[in-house]
């Protein structure tokens, strides 16, 4: 009889455990009463430290959070780790390991479970020489001339610590060598930061001057254009979501006579040669869900820029500009984004050369991807509403490399609608049709974000000329 009334308490004993536990479990959360964080568990990272990781959460051994913030807390700290864009994937998880009771503060763990990418790739180039694609495409008759062959390396997270070494070695219709290396942290707070760019440029064909926002080529046996430049970066990173850089740049530019001839006012009058020191401050709060394709999030500009900080410098210049971006969920699958950004620079009668407006780096109005609009002052703003299509995550299980068998693919439809301005002192000398008029363009878009951040944009759009066109990019990040 003993040992039957032994296993009766046991039973009853674990009976009123289960019970109790189960009472824990559904007793309603006050998500007004606060948790301390026991432990945080790192996976998955056998390259990178660990302190580079831990740098990216606001959740740390000790932290006090309430439970109401806590989901949110872990969403924003696993999206911080995956925009080191170190990862391939990224998953934190957090556990509650004692009951949040009138008498004492719970307690929860974290894991963060992650599979890092390949960091060494040395891969050919076969790139085209034009601004985009597009242009290639429809106004350079596909001339498979205007490529760029060789190779480049890219060696990331070098030491563990999210450092960078690049080396680009590039021939055919421009030649190009450039070295990098940036360490994003050389003290222990892991704010201060350094970046080393050295490169040389030649080209035997080059747009000399635009004509009705077209630019007009010149090619040559012998090098018309010759360029290098030696930089050094300072950063500094406060907190999470604030950066600062600070850059010293040496540069030196040359022209053949032919060019100065073609166009005297390439480098202003009649010059062939460009050499200056600069100095130029940025400044970026940074708080998008993903750095590649954003859904939620701001991200906040601003840079001044000052050349010919030297009295034997040939060429003074001044450049002001600022942007504010946001993007935000507009409930279910869509989303919204919406950006506005200026820029302007001084003085007014500058180099061809150094005129930028829209159209000749990755600032332009979508429906005119084909259009360089010279000026020294522009703006833009742009909007997007997207709808996302799907969001998943294909494990390759034949493929028995953990960097590559894990593929994330999403994929959207965009809707969108620009207007530019750019405000131009040399519009009639260079036949502009664009400048100084207000641009108007929309479209839609299908976007594909795929394998390592890799967004592929195909788009239809048409411009307040009345002129449309299907065009390609990549990696745009708006």
């Amino acid at each position: 009889m003993i040992p039957n009334c032994r296993l009766s308490v046991a039973l009853l004993l674990t009976a009123f455990l289960v019970t109790l536990q189960t009472a824990w479990a559904n007793t309603p959360v006050d998500s007004s009463r606060s948790v301390i964080v026991r432990s945080v568990t790192l996976k998955g990272n056998y390259r990178t430290r660990d302190r580079i990781i831990l740098r990216e959460m606001t959740l740390h051994v000790g932290d006090t959070v309430r439970l109401g913030d806590l989901a949110g807390r872990v969403a924003w700290d696993q999206r911080n780790i995956n925009n080191t864009n170190l990862f391939v994937t990224v998953d934190v998880s957090s556990a509650q390991v004692t009951p949040n009771d009138s008498t004492e503060l719970g307690l929860f763990d974290l894991t963060v479970t992650m599979k890092e990418r390949w960091y060494l790739i040395a891969y050919p180039v076969f790139d085209l020489a034009d601004r985009n694609f597009n242009e290639w495409w429809y106004d350079r008759g596909r001339d498979l001339r205007r490529v760029i062959y060789g190779g480049r390396l890219s060696y990331k997270n070098v030491t563990g610590n999210n450092d960078q070494l690049q080396v680009i070695f590039e021939r055919g219709f421009s030649q190009r060598t450039v070295v990098s290396y940036a360490m994003p942290y050389i003290d222990k707070a892991q704010r201060i930061g350094l970046r080393l760019d050295l490169a040389y440029i030649t080209n035997k064909e080059i747009p000399y001057r635009t004509q009705a926002d077209k630019w007009v080529y010149v090619k040559d046996e012998q090098v018309l254009r010759e360029r290098a430049y030696a930089g050094l970066i300072l950063t500094h990173r406060r907190g999470l979501y604030h950066y600062h850089v600070l850059e010293t740049r040496y540069t030196r530019n040359t022209i053949a006579d032919t060019i100065a001839r073609l166009n005297p006012d390439y480098f202003l009058d009649g010059r062939t040669r460009q050499q200056y020191v600069a100095m130029n401050y940025s400044y970026r709060y940074d708080r998008r869900d993903n750095v590649s394709y954003p859904l939620r999030g701001t991200v906040l500009t601003g840079f001044v820029g000052v050349s010919g900080l030297l009295p034997k410098d040939d060429f003074h210049y001044l450049e002001l500009s600022a942007s504010m971006t946001r993007y935000w969920s507009l409930g279910g699958r869509f989303y919204a984004a919406s950006s506005v950004r200026g820029r302007s620079s001084w003085p007014t009668r500058q180099p061809y050369f150094n005129l930028r407006g829209l159209g000749s780096s990755s600032e332009m109005v979508r429906g005119y991807e084909l259009y360089v609009i010279d000026g020294q002052r522009s703006a833009i703003w742009r909007n997007s509403f997207r709808y996302q299509l799907f969001n998943t995550r294909k494990q390759l299980n034949w493929l028995h490399v953990r960097q590559f068998n894990t593929v994330p693919i999403s994929a959207y439809i965009t809707v969108y609608g620009d207007a530019g301005y750019v405000r131009s002192t040399v519009a009639e000398q260079y036949q502009s049709r664009l400048a100084n008029r207000l641009l108007m363009g929309t479209g839609m878009s299908l976007d594909v974000v795929t394998f390592y951040n890799f967004v592929v944009r195909l788009s239809g759009s048409i411009n307040r000329e009345g002129k449309g066109g299907f065009f390609f990019n990549l990696a745009q990040e708006f």
